[in-house]
């Protein structure tokens, strides 16, 4: 266990990745609560919404109301998601509450980007193209490039490491033609396909490319190897995760009906916490977040964690 980080960041995306699939109608003010509790758990780094079409993604036309009401703490940086130059232009409106940032947003499969994005990967390059230098043009800075299916897809198969590697390469290219430096590379397992043998290959693949590179990792649970491939990112020492609290979410264009979402961040923390890896959490308090999430969204959520419960109280107990 001598290469795991002393430390990880978790980046928690419940509130945006879990009320886009959820069927709802969730309300305004429950998903307020939500976030307002997550807020008082540790963790630094709340993804809130998405500003994205309303049509396709219905459990997000309140957005800006949600935006607008949450309490915001200030040791937590709130961010939202946007896929166009509508998008940017709703989140800038909160400027003031939202840390916003770009991304250079690309798929390793020509099919999920097709489901997805509706534009072909040449398509979303010149997207990009336009996109960043918009996003610079209005003072938001874009310093990380985002590789959705990059450990495999539903709809194309398995994805190999090279093809990631190229798609990376390609966001460089965008990165470049802008004259912007990108700190952070982020893969991310869209629609679970993911082993730990196929993050060592990946993250190994894509390190070897750009050893001065930050990777971090967006890991799905559709077939139960969630914690298993966080444990695989951890030996090869990656220290940025985003996950969900209960499991929240999934993504609504995988072609998977009712399969599981994000990591548990909950499962996430106790692995790390268990390990000697500091998280800033308090697991207790997020479990009683994560049952909170059940009670807005009216349905078990896929952690094990929320019933099973933290290790902390039957340590109490024993002593």
């Amino acid at each position: 266990m001598s290469d795991l980080p002393a430390a990880i960041h978790i980046h928690e995306e419940g509130p945006r990745e879990g009320f886009q699939i959820e069927p709802g109608p969730i309300s305004a003010a429950d998903k307020i609560r939500l976030i307002e509790a997550l807020s008082e758990t540790g963790l630094k780094s709340i993804q809130v919404c998405s500003f994205v079409n309303q049509r396709l993604v219905p459990g997000w036309a309140d957005a800006e109301d949600v935006v607008a009401a949450f309490r915001a703490t200030p040791e937590v940086a709130y961010s939202a998601l946007w896929f166009n130059d509508k998008g940017l232009e709703r989140a800038l409106a909160f400027h003031d509450k939202l840390a916003l940032s770009g991304t250079i947003s690309l798929s390793a499969s020509e099919a999920f980007n097709r489901k997805n994005l509706h534009r072909s990967h040449a398509e979303n390059l010149d997207a990009m193209r336009k996109q960043t230098p918009l996003h610079l043009a209005k003072g938001v800075p874009v310093r990380r490039i985002g590789v959705m299916a990059a450990f495999g897809c539903n709809f194309q198969g398995d994805i190999a490491p090279a093809q990631v590697v190229r798609t990376v390469r390609d966001g460089l290219a965008v990165a470049a033609e802008c004259d912007i430096a990108i700190d952070r590379l982020s893969l991310a397992d869209s629609m679970g396909w993911a082993t730990p043998l196929r993050i060592e290959r990946v993250v190994g693949a894509v390190r070897s490319a750009w050893p001065d590179k930050e990777i971090s990792l967006h890991l799905h649970d559709t077939r139960g190897m969630a914690v298993a491939n966080a444990m695989a990112g951890l030996r090869l020492g990656v220290r940025r995760y985003d996950s969900t609290v209960g499991g929240l979410g999934g993504c609504p264009f995988a072609g998977q009906k009712g399969a599981a979402g994000n990591i548990c961040t909950e499962e996430l923390v106790m692995l790390c916490e268990e390990m000697g890896v500091a998280t800033g959490v308090d697991l207790e308090k997020l479990l009683e977040v994560g049952r909170m999430a059940e009670t807005i969204v009216g349905h078990p959520l896929p952690s094990e964690l929320l019933h099973g419960g933290a290790l902390a109280a039957f340590r109490r107990a024993a002593a």
